[in-house]
């Protein structure tokens, strides 16, 4: 039976995670999953005890911050993981422009702290969460990164996630310790922060708000992402931590992109709203036009997406905000 701690695991991906975790616990062979998670903003929605989870007895929540070394070594001397999934990071670039040193201490410095934990109380593998931001800005027409793409970050939020990439292969590289790394494109779902784009938008259509749409002249919201349903990533994660290699990175795609006013206009057509409910607002200081990630590689080893393009699930998720105005209202309050 294998022991899974999770870190970051009230977040929007992390609970994800969790529900994959214990959802398919006998299937997986798994006798403890621990949250390890400080309950920052962005985990305050209390995901696993509005998805019925908290009282699972495999599940285990410990309030802790990741850069905290005594609560960190208390849970890996405790608990003894087998796997280690880090989630736990401040993700919102908005807010690493405003201020980086959160994301500074946590994103960068509490990694170290969890990878030196796991040299203490040797584990089976660490899988690094990352993102495709790290590759940085991709022009309309370039081929998508791979996992060989050179690191060229460009907001604090981004530099810090390429930064404890870095530093956890590293750790594989002098230590030996078994890491491995997933960088996935935008994902979205239920249960995420409502200061992101998609449920932000949801949010304030049902609030009979505007919705705000990065825009200038030049740039009529043409920015490009790609988007990936929260709960094939979480699958992605789990099968590169059983079938990956350690040292090495695993990009996760939706293989769906989409540009920005594409999003806005599906969700205005789920309310029935049209173009005057959106709001124009300057684009943030260094907006990357596209992110883009091939995953030719997590499908060499048998990975494959589970559930449809965003504009079938679009539905799906807007009915989830509408059902669940007592999760999030409260968030944005």
């Amino acid at each position: 039976m294998t022991s899974i701690l999770v870190t970051g695991g009230n977040g929007f991906i992390g609970s994800n995670f969790i529900r994959f975790l214990l959802k398919n616990h006998t299937t997986l062979g798994l006798e403890d999953v621990i949250n390890l998670d400080s309950r920052t903003y962005s985990g305050r929605g209390n995901n696993l005890e509005h998805m019925g989870l908290s009282d699972h007895p495999f599940y285990s929540p410990i309030p802790g911050d990741i850069r905290d070394h005594e609560a960190v070594d208390f849970v890996f001397a405790s608990y003894r993981p087998d796997f280690v999934f880090n989630f736990a990071a401040e993700s919102h670039v908005d807010r690493s422009i405003e201020s980086s040193e959160q994301f500074r201490t946590t994103n960068f410095g509490g990694v170290g702290v969890l990878l030196d934990a796991s040299l203490r109380y040797p584990i089976q593998q660490f899988v690094q969460i990352s993102t495709d931001e790290v590759y940085g800005s991709l022009e309309k027409d370039s081929k998508s990164s791979t996992e060989d793409s050179p690191l060229k970050p460009r907001s604090p939020y981004a530099a810090t996630k390429a930064a404890a990439d870095l530093l956890a292969l590293s750790y594989f590289h002098t230590h030996g310790l078994p890491v491995i790394i997933t960088r996935s494109s935008n994902n979205y779902g239920e249960y995420q922060f409502p200061e992101k784009i998609i449920p932000k938008f949801i949010t304030r259509l049902i609030e009979g708000k505007k919705v705000p749409l990065m825009w200038s002249e030049e740039n009529q919201g043409e920015n490009v992402r790609d988007w990936l349903y929260v709960q094939d990533n979480c699958e992605a994660i789990w099968f590169a931590s059983q079938k990956g290699k350690p040292g090495e990175i695993y990009n996760v795609a939706g293989g769906d992109e989409r540009t920005n006013i594409e999003i806005t206009r599906m969700v205005l057509k789920e309310f029935e709203a049209g173009e005057e409910r959106i709001e124009r607002v300057p684009h943030r200081k260094g907006h990357d036009f596209r992110y883009s990630v091939d995953m030719s590689k997590l499908r060499k080893l048998g990975f494959s997406n589970r559930f449809s393009k965003i504009d079938e699930r679009m539905t799906q998720v807007c009915e989830w905000y509408k059902n669940n105005r007592i999760w999030w209202e409260p968030l944005k309050q």
